[in-house]
């Protein structure tokens, strides 16, 4: 029988990936990432680039909500400043995707931050009607400014890489999909650090924490200032990829939806992140399906929106009464059973 070989050193220790089986796993991922563009159809390769999208939000609201026991209804919001700043500049500047995209995440951490003010000392409930009011005050600027569009919105150019140009799903996901698996990576790697274990003190016990020497409205501004920069750079990544931003581009049940996520997904886990953003991003496909199979004649469109809200509540109520640990709780449980199989769990 094979026996482990004790971790000799603290970067074998610290290491994000630290067995053979989770090396062979990842490389057939990145394999399978960078092969299914060539196998897929344009619907399936639309819905992996929304899929990728949403994933970099959620895991960005799971920094706030789930590792520092933030609650926010403000994603999209943020998500619309990034997007709205990548437009301009594309359209104004001219400046390269990727700096369109720093951009993106910048201002939307700016807004984040201010934001991010009143968590010292309102936090539950109340911060999540602050972060509903930034939702709203969002709403007003990218509706009346008149460096926004207005209600007519913005037409975003595609991205141009290397001299080509990103107009199909094909050639966006080759952008959309590495800046992701980035932006996972990169949050992974936090909460292997001081700040992200300061995070997670926050959230365990506030006032425990304080005592311990972290500073609260240092780390919870931070806290808010990462997760913005996530939705900032995703919401750059949608524009992109629809090539419009308009106000109602990014509603409050957007936000919704990315709450909806986390929880299903599981809070306070990166896996969670990516299940949950996968599974709700399906729900809608699935209901389409479902709609389109019922005899409700032209009316099925117009069905599908009060349905997706009802569907997401009731998600959240039912992962939060039997798996408040979400989707992530299930993987696991199902890894322990085969891994420990024929023994009982």
């Amino acid at each position: 029988m094979r026996i482990a070989t004790a971790k000799q050193t603290y970067l074998a220790d610290e290491a994000l990936f630290d067995t053979r089986t989770q090396h062979v796993w990842l490389a057939l991922l990145a394999a399978s990432l960078a092969l299914f563009p060539f196998f897929a159809n344009a619907y399936w390769l639309y819905l992996a680039c929304l899929v990728a999208i949403n994933i970099a939000s959620a895991t960005g609201l799971n920094i706030l909500t789930g590792y520092t026991g933030l609650v926010s209804l403000g994603q999209a919001a943020f998500m619309g400043l990034g997007a709205y700043t990548v437009a301009v500049m594309e359209l104004h500047l001219g400046t390269p995707v990727l700096l369109n995209l720093l951009g993106g995440g910048v201002v939307a951490m700016v807004g984040g931050l201010l934001v991010g003010i009143p968590s010292l000392r309102v936090k539950g409930l109340y911060l999540a009607i602050a972060t509903i009011a930034a939702s709203f005050i969002a709403h007003f600027i990218f509706a009346n400014w008149q460096f926004t569009g207005g209600t007519t919105g913005l037409q975003v150019p595609p991205a141009r890489v290397l001299g080509v140009d990103l107009d199909t799903s094909f050639k966006i996901y080759w952008l959309i999909v590495p800046v992701t698996v980035l932006m996972v990576l990169g949050a992974a790697n936090l909460f292997r650090t001081r700040i992200g274990r300061a995070f997670i003190a926050i959230r365990d016990r506030d006032i425990s924490a304080e005592v311990l020497g972290i500073r609260l409205l240092r780390y919870k501004l931070l806290s808010f200032g990462l997760s913005s920069f996530y939705a900032g750079v995703a919401g750059g990544l949608w524009a992109y990829f629809f090539r419009v931003v308009t106000p109602e581009s990014f509603p409050l049940i957007m936000s919704i939806f990315f709450l909806a996520a986390i929880i299903v997904g599981g809070m306070g886990s990166i896996l969670g992140s990516i299940l949950g953003a996968i599974f709700m991003t399906m729900v809608p496909e699935f209901l389409k399906l479902v709609v389109g199979w019922l005899p409700v004649g032209g009316d099925a469109l117009r069905l599908i929106s009060p349905v997706r809200t009802i569907v997401f509540g009731l998600l959240i109520v039912g992962f939060l009464i039997f798996e408040p640990h979400g989707l992530a709780e299930i993987w696991r449980r199902a890894r322990r059973f085969f891994h420990l199989w024929p023994f009982r769990t």
